[in-house]
């Protein structure tokens, strides 16, 4: 029965993957055609948004999924693969944004996928619910972006690695703030000014 309930989980999680997927190449033709054709920017920035807000609230069904995770392990897997298409995504807004000069935020939540230590779950709790309040209270104004930063990946370490990022969680803000400690709310929306 456990098993069952497990791939039922599975197999949704695959069937958003492959609906992101799609979206993700469409977003993709549309950044290689901004280059080539002269796309009205608010249209851009409108699907991007409705996009991100897409797969954060996927991550959450996937998240919920993990937490009662207890015997396949595909899901791991699956969790790899959001990770990818949020960077998509996240390489996707930063273009967006310089080409439309437009001036909402990419927050970058990067996190320790990973047997986290106890104190790095506190932490991480801690930074996970500011920043949906900061994104509550901003709305379209944030790009919330989590990321996993030790599964591994290569193009994911190779930003960490541009960032110098070595510990985790991190925010990084519009791609030149890099904050490790935090401790309210305004710590974090001093910087979107």
């Amino acid at each position: 029965m456990g098993y069952m309930l497990e791939s039922s989980r599975i197999n949704k999680i695959n069937q958003m993957y492959i609906g992101a997927e799609i979206e993700l190449l469409d977003q993709r033709i549309h950044q290689d055609a901004l280059n080539l054709i002269d796309f009205e920017c608010n249209s851009l920035i409108k699907e991007n948004i409705k996009f991100g807000d897409k797969i954060f609230e996927e991550a959450l069904v996937i998240e919920r999924y993990e937490k009662a995770n207890r015997i396949n392990q595909e899901i791991l897997v699956q969790h790899k693969k959001y990770d990818l298409l949020r960077t998509l995504f996240w390489l996707n807004s930063i273009e967006i944004k310089n080409k439309c000069d437009s001036d909402y935020h990419n927050l970058v939540y990067i996190y320790q996928y990973n047997e986290p230590s106890i104190s790095q779950k506190a932490k991480q709790k801690f930074f996970s619910n500011l920043l949906l309040e900061i994104k509550d209270k901003k709305g379209n104004s944030v790009m919330l972006i989590p990321i996993a930063g030790d599964n591994n990946i290569t193009s994911i370490n190779l930003i960490l690695d541009k960032y110098n990022i070595t510990e985790f969680p991190v925010i990084l803000i519009d791609e030149k703030t890099i904050i490790t400690d935090v401790e309210s709310v305004e710590d974090v929306e001093n910087h979107l000014n």
